[in-house]
């Protein structure tokens, strides 16, 4: 069992909904980023995902594009985001974390040596948002031996017929992603989203975990109502591109996560 695993079964029992969060390491810089992610779990936050930068990020919006550009700028590496996980696991072994990110940066790395290093960082999971299912030896099926989590991504585009692909080798929770388009589009919404997350729990016992398109604490709440939990991530990272303190940026996660957690 990893600490995902771990960590819903314990929301479960408690008949709480999950509130994740993203952030993209290294950004605005490694302290900061450091900083705020040692701050998450005591914000409410109940799995972290950390975003791996990368300089052809096609999945996300300019909002988590640009965190990322700021983060290689700033000399953000594969390395240095695994020192990252190292060092928040010094003072926290219960937070899950999911690194986000491409498929060429652990292609490079050589997938078994990228395994070894994020398993001994303290990764749990893995959201490679540009590895359909067709390619689940490459990486889905080596990382799920070596303990950790695969967690794949459905979209209102992901069918009935094409569905139990995307399920088949997926572990942890499903990522629903609840509208079409990239990160930080347009408002989610719950009549809209409910139905469609119905349809994959009638197909999967995971938990099913909403994102994009929330940005308040009512639209975390009315998410989490009808999933099991929501993501929240271009909202947090545009706070901390305004320049907002940590403590400003915690504040709002609070808010959210509290949202999150009264559905």
């Amino acid at each position: 069992m990893t600490r995902i695993d771990a960590r819903f079964a314990k929301l479960r029992a408690e008949g709480r909904k999950a509130f994740v969060s993203y952030i993209m390491a290294g950004d605005p810089d490694v302290k900061t980023s450091l900083t705020l992610m040692k701050g998450l779990p005591s914000a409410g936050v109940d799995v972290i995902e950390l975003g791996l930068p990368f300089t052809d990020p096609m999945a996300d919006g300019p909002t988590i594009q640009l965190a990322g550009q700021r983060a290689l700028e700033g000399g953000m590496t594969l390395d240095k985001t695994l020192q990252m996980v190292r060092e928040f696991r010094a003072g926290d072994n219960d937070t899950p974390i999911v690194l986000m990110g491409y498929y060429n940066p652990i292609y490079s790395r050589g997938v078994d040596t990228f395994l070894d290093q994020a398993k001994e960082a303290g990764i749990d999971g893995l959201i490679i948002v540009d590895l359909p299912p067709e390619e689940d030896d490459e990486l889905c099926i080596p990382a799920q031996k070596a303990g950790l989590n695969f967690i794949r991504l459905a979209t209102p585009t992901t069918d009935d017929k094409r569905l139990p692909k995307v399920l088949q080798n997926t572990s942890g929770f499903v990522y629903y992603v609840s509208i079409t388009g990239i990160t930080g589009a347009a408002a989610a919404q719950a009549a809209e989203v409910g139905p469609e997350v119905a349809r994959i729990k009638s197909q999967t016992d995971l938990p099913v975990i909403v994102g994009f398109g929330i940005r308040t604490p009512e639209t975390s709440q009315s998410i989490a109502s009808i999933a099991d939990g929501c993501v929240v991530g271009s909202a947090i990272v545009a706070d901390l591109a305004e320049g907002k303190p940590v403590d400003e940026v915690l504040g709002f996660v609070k808010s959210l996560a509290d949202g999150a957690h009264r559905a």
